[in-house]
């Protein structure tokens, strides 16, 4: 797609591609926070919470573009255009993603039209979800007795049509984290599986992490379309798939209770 700029119209406005993390607005760094309370113009994600969106100053347009599986949303370049649009128009321009931004946050994508339209911006990086999520469930990601390394993985609707390479996620030495598995939870499973990964690997699918309506949903590798199913699973929702999920009831800290004892944010920065 060509991107189309505003002649004459440019006031030095800057663009800010924002990590929001995985949700709990405390988990925020303190240079997002400043962002955000500065934000004339916000572009933001369905996966950011309410309580971060509340930081935005009330005069401060705010623009939904969220992606998300089955819904109908703004398409990437229409995304893209948005954000050169009100580059060119607005002082402070802030991008808004859930988690990090260069992880399965198309950032990089965002980021070249802003090249390609000679605007200035900024990232500030956002602690992923897999990270929130697994240190919130009670899971580490690795551990020197069940895994030595970590691969994260996009599970999305391509996979129906672009098969992956199983064998290369199959190491039982390696916890695998999948985003936006849910709806390929079978296909997910059945491809491990063939793979040579064990049907008996333990999985986590973890809903609304670090939020009060956080659950977990805990089973075995052979069991997880079934997880995937459970009516009570709200999006969103990610996959952990390793030895080291056995853990997550030894290590478990957070519960509801946890969360709503959490003060609100009052930063002055």
């Amino acid at each position: 797609m060509e991107i189309v700029t505003l002649p004459g119209q440019r006031e030095g406005g800057k663009v800010w591609l924002v990590g929001a993390g995985p949700g709990d607005v405390e988990l925020l760094t303190l240079k997002a926070y400043r962002i955000l309370k500065s934000a004339d113009v916000v572009l933001y994600d369905a996966l950011v919470s309410e309580e971060i969106m509340s930081l935005v100053p009330f005069d401060a347009e705010k623009i939904a573009v969220g992606k998300r599986a089955g819904k109908h949303s703004a398409n990437q370049d229409e995304i893209n255009q948005l954000l050169v649009t009100k580059g060119c128009t607005r002082k402070n321009v802030v991008r808004l993603k859930g988690g990090d931004p260069f992880i399965f946050g198309r950032g990089g994508e965002e980021l070249q039209s802003l090249v390609e339209a000679g605007l200035e911006f900024e990232v500030v990086p956002g602690i992923t979800a897999a990270s929130g999520t697994s240190s919130y469930a009670g899971i580490p990601l690795t551990h020197r007795d069940h895994a030595q390394g970590v691969t994260f993985i996009t599970g999305h609707c391509q996979l129906g049509s672009r098969p992956m390479n199983w064998t290369n996620y199959a190491n039982p030495n390696n916890t695998l984290v999948i985003y936006m598995g849910i709806l390929n939870a079978g296909i997910i499973s059945q491809g491990l599986i063939d793979a040579g990964r064990s049907a008996q690997t333990p999985v986590a699918i973890v809903s609304k992490a670090t939020t009060s309506e956080q659950r977990r949903f805990i089973g075995n590798l052979g069991e997880l379309e079934q997880l995937a199913a459970d009516p009570e699973l709200k999006m969103p929702a990610l996959m952990i798939i390793g030895e080291v999920v056995q853990l997550a009831d030894t290590l478990n800290w957070f519960t509801p209770e946890t969360h709503s004892e959490t003060p609100a944010v009052s930063y002055e920065l």
